[in-house]
């Protein structure tokens, strides 16, 4: 009978147990600005000048250095006169603020705001409910209310989900043809960078920025050009306020935020203001529908847990919620990215 010295340590567990370091090694090189610096220097860089322009330790920079050699982060090049680093395609593309496609807002979010709310868990399964009572000292009744709890986190998330949409917003509006539709409101829709792909993708159509006052006026000083004709802005709370009609109602990554009652509560309002033969665009992660999978959205679910009062789900369970609602003629598209598209039409 053979020992527990006879077993190979699960390399899965390793990689799994070493998830957090990864990330965080990520997170820190992106706030020191390494990627940034990099890419302003125009050549590769021993550590020790990295170090010294970014005000660090010459010890911890080379550690912080060689492990985003080791994720492909950054590539390193050995000369007589020592190790010498630069920036991958990736890290170019993705990780400098400069970049169109950058990612660092969102990056910045998680490594400070969401990773508060994962060291609570534990917590968050037992008692099922969000966490940022426990994270941050503020009321977790109102997930918006505690997620915009001051002006630099709200611009901190806005500038975050616009990061996203930079990479995924034309994914998810192109799996439909939405040219019929010109007049379209964009629940929820923040900082703008949704909006600006969908005029973009379709000259022909105006879009309606629908967000609580103080979202409105930040997107308004911060992401939305005046020039931007084709874009305007509702001021309001769409749980209370009275919804506009229109042709077409975008919620993007909204759903997922709240419990089945509310999602039915804010779908009937959407059908009850929209056109006849106008529709509804949700875009969400979407899961198997046997809930094997995929395995980033059934870790964007636990994140709903504790940042919020929702949930991933499956097509054929938003396809439900439609129905609920009066929406018929449902259409389901599995982008192969990180959002995929529902389409329900009245």
């Amino acid at each position: 009978m053979g020992s527990t010295e006879d077993l190979d340590y699960p390399q899965i567990i390793v990689q799994y147990s070493n998830g957090f370091l990864i990330s965080k090694v990520m997170f820190t090189a992106c706030e020191l600005g390494v990627f940034d610096f990099l890419q302003e220097s125009g050549k590769p860089l021993p550590s020790d000048a990295i170090a010294a322009g970014l005000s660090a330790s010459t010890m911890g920079m080379k550690r912080l250095l060689d492990a985003c050699v080791g994720l492909k982060l950054l590539a390193v090049e050995m000369t007589q006169g020592g190790a010498l680093y630069r920036n991958t395609e990736i890290s170019n593309i993705y990780l400098t603020k400069s970049s169109p496609k950058s990612q660092y807002h969102i990056m910045m979010y998680y490594s400070n705001t969401v990773y508060s709310c994962w060291q609570y868990l534990t917590d968050a399964v037992r008692e099922g409910r969000n966490q940022y009572e426990k994270a941050f000292g503020v009321s977790s009744k109102d997930p918006f209310g505690a997620m915009y709890r001051s002006d630099e986190e709200m611009l901190k998330f806005m500038a975050g989900q616009n990061s996203v949409w930079s990479i995924c917003g034309r994914d998810v509006l192109a799996a439909f043809d939405l040219s019929p539709f010109t007049q379209i409101y964009d629940l929820g829709g923040g900082g703008g960078a949704l909006a600006q792909e969908c005029v973009s993708l379709y000259p022909n159509s105006t879009v309606t920025i629908y967000d609580l006052p103080k979202v409105v006026q930040v997107a308004k000083e911060q992401f939305v050009s005046p020039e931007e004709h084709q874009i305007t802005f509702h001021e309001g709370d769409f749980f209370n306020d009275s919804i506009p009609e229109a042709e077409l109602y975008i919620l993007s990554k909204i759903l997922h935020d709240w419990d089945d009652d509310k999602c039915k509560q804010l779908l009937a309002k959407v059908y009850k203001a929209c056109k006849p033969g106008g529709g509804v665009l949700l875009v969400e992660s979407l899961l198997n529908e046997d809930k094997s999978g995929p395995v980033e959205i059934q870790l964007y679910s636990m994140n709903m847990l504790v940042q919020t009062e929702g949930k991933e789900r499956t097509a054929a369970e938003y396809s439900k919620l439609l129905e609920a609602a009066g929406f018929g003629v449902i259409q389901v598209k599995r982008t192969g990215k990180l959002y995929d598209a529902v389409l329900g039409r009245k």
